[in-house]
C-alpha cells in the first residue's frame, strides 16, 4: 500500500511540475520504471536477462503478456509507456493507476477508430518513447503464446522505428518448476479477479522470472500487417516456456542474474 502511495504521490508532482507533455510522459516513464521496480522486491520477483534491448534508438517492444508480474518485470528493465485499453482505463482503481503510469489507451470496442490509434502511436514513437504493445490483447494461463492482433503493430513501420521482440519465463516458483501447479501465483486469467490475484502473488515467497530480449525485428511501409505479426509472434513463440507439464522440458539450468 505505500508504494502504491508513493507511485501516485510522485506521479502527480510530475503531473504537475511538467506542463509540456513530452517532458511529463519522459517523467511518468521512468516513474513507472522505478516503482515496478519496487514491487518485484515487495512480490519477491527476481528478474534476469537475458539479451539486451537495442540502444540504437527507442522501439516498440512486442512481447508475450501472463499478469502483472510480468509487466512489473518488463518496466522495472526499460522506461516505457505501456498499451491498454480503454475498458482498463474505465476500471476503479486500476484505471487511475495506468493513468498516473501515462499509459496510452485504445479502444478495442471500435474498430473504426484503429487507424487513428495507428497514428498516434506512431507519433508517441516519433516522439522518442518506449511503447510496450501486448498483441494478445489478453493475459493468459501460460499455457501458450496466443495469436498476435496485427493492425497497431503497424504503427513501428510508420514511425521507422524498430520492433523489439521480448520474451517473458518464468522459471521457478517458491522453489519449484514453473508448472501447472504454480501457474496462478503469476497467470491472471478466466475468472480470477484482480484482488485474488494479487493475493495468490503475494502468497509466494520467491518467483524466479526472465525476460530475453531477441533480435529486433524492422517492419517497412510496405510489408503486410499479418506478415509483420507472424515474425513477431514466431520468435516470440519459439523461445517461450510453457509451464510443465505441457511442454517436455529439458531440467532448467538457471543462469545467474545479468
Amino acid at each position: 500500500m505505500f508504494v502504491v502511495v508513493g507511485f501516485l504521490i510522485s506521479a502527480t508532482y510530475i503531473k504537475l511540475r511538467y506542463r509540456d507533455l513530452h517532458s511529463g510522459k519522459l517523467g511518468f516513464a521512468k516513474n513507472s520504471q522505478f516503482y515496478c521496480g519496487i514491487m518485484c522486491r515487495v512480490f519477491n520477483v527476481e528478474v534476469r536477462t537475458k539479451g539486451h534491448p537495442t540502444t540504437d534508438t527507442n522501439f516498440l517492444y512486442v512481447g508475450n503478456h501472463m499478469g502483472f508480474v510480468d509487466i512489473f518485470a518488463v518496466s522495472s528493465l526499460i522506461p516505457a509507456l505501456f498499451i491498454t485499453s480503454q475498458e482498463m482505463r474505465e476500471t476503479p482503481v486500476l484505471g487511475t493507476l495506468c493513468e498516473m503510469a501515462g499509459c496510452i489507451f485504445v479502444e478495442r470496442r471500435k474498430r473504426s477508430q484503429i487507424m487513428n490509434e495507428v497514428g498516434s502511436l506512431a507519433q508517441a514513437l516519433r516522439d522518442g518513447y518506449n511503447i510496450v504493445l501486448y498483441p494478445e490483447a489478453t493475459s493468459t494461463n501460460g499455457e501458450q503464446v496466443l495469436p498476435f492482433k496485427k493492425t497497431l503493430m503497424t504503427s513501428a513501420a510508420q514511425a521507422n522505428r524498430p520492433i523489439q521482440p521480448g520474451v517473458v519465463n518464468f522459471l521457478e516458483i517458491d522453489g519449484e518448476a514453473y508448472s501447472m501447479n504454480t501457474r496462478d501465483s503469476v497467470c491472471w486469467y478466466g475468472e480470477t479477479g484482480f484482488v485474488q490475484a494479487i493475493w495468490q502473488t503475494a502468497k509466494a515467497k520467491n518467483i524466479i522470472t526472465e525476460v530475453e530480449f531477441l533480435p529486433i525485428f524492422t517492419a517497412t511501409p510496405d510489408m503486410d500487417r499479418a506478415y509483420i505479426a507472424e515474425q513477431v509472434h514466431s520468435a516470440v513463440k519459439a523461445h517461450y516456456r510453457p509451464p510443465a507439464p505441457y511442454a517436455e522440458l529439458a531440467p532448467l539450468e538457471i543462469a545467474e542474474e545479468s
